[in-house]
Order: C-alpha cells, then structure tokens, then sequence
C-alpha cells in the first residue's frame, strides 16, 4: 500500500509540473512587435545620432522579450549592417538593456569603412 501511494504521488508531481511549464510556455505578450520597434526608435533618437534605426523584432519566448537588431542605414542607401541589439520586455514595453553606445559606435564605424565609397556616392 506505501509503495503505490509513493507511486502515485510522483505521478501528481510529474502532472503538475508539465502543467506549469505549458502555462508559463503559452504566456501571450502584451507588446507588440510594432511597439517594440517603436520603444528601440525612441530610444535611440534620444542617445545616439540619427543613422541608427530599429529592424525587424523577433520574440524570444523563454526570456520573454523581444529582441530588436539595432542598424546602421542611411536614408540614400538603406541600411548597411546590424551595429547591436536591444531588449524590450514582451509585458510592458520597458527597454530591459541594449547594446553598449560604445560597442555600437565602434560597430557602425567599421561598417561605414566598408561601405566608405558606397554611402559618400549616394549623398546628393
């Protein structure tokens, strides 16, 4: 009779865990790509200079984010290359941590090397 009921009770534990973890797995964000986007665009334009812009977010389910390339483009030309990241929380829109200002500028300045003659032809 003890070994059933132990039997049995680990049967419960294993139920519920796989219930918990299909809840917290299935949980729906409140912000939307659009939002996190535009989150990423408004902080940039406030910290750095106006050829940084947000691309297209992917959501990252385990951690519960969205995960925003930051960019390098220009008007004349689009954009060039991915310079870092930004993290926007997927419940409530707050910007969670972004790549260093530092790390981005370093980034941006090699990608305008690269493409040096590429972005000073297109400029009218």
């Amino acid at each position: 009779m003890l070994r059933l009921a132990a039997i049995l009770r680990v049967r419960i534990v294993r139920r519920c865990a796989r219930v918990r973890a299909v809840m917290v797995a299935n949980t729906v964000p409140k912000t939307t790509a659009l939002e996190a986007q535009a989150a990423t665009n408004g902080f940039l334009l406030d910290h750095l200079p106006h050829c940084f812009t947000a691309g297209h977010p992917t959501f990252d389910q385990a951690a519960q984010v969205w995960r925003v390339p930051v960019l390098l483009a220009y008007a004349t030309i689009g954009s060039i290359g991915e310079v870092g990241e930004a993290l926007i929380s997927a419940m409530s829109e707050e910007i969670i941590s972004v790549t260093s200002f530092e790390e981005m500028n370093a980034r941006a300045h090699s990608l305008y090397e690269q493409h040096r003659v590429e972005i000073e032809t297109s400029l009218p």
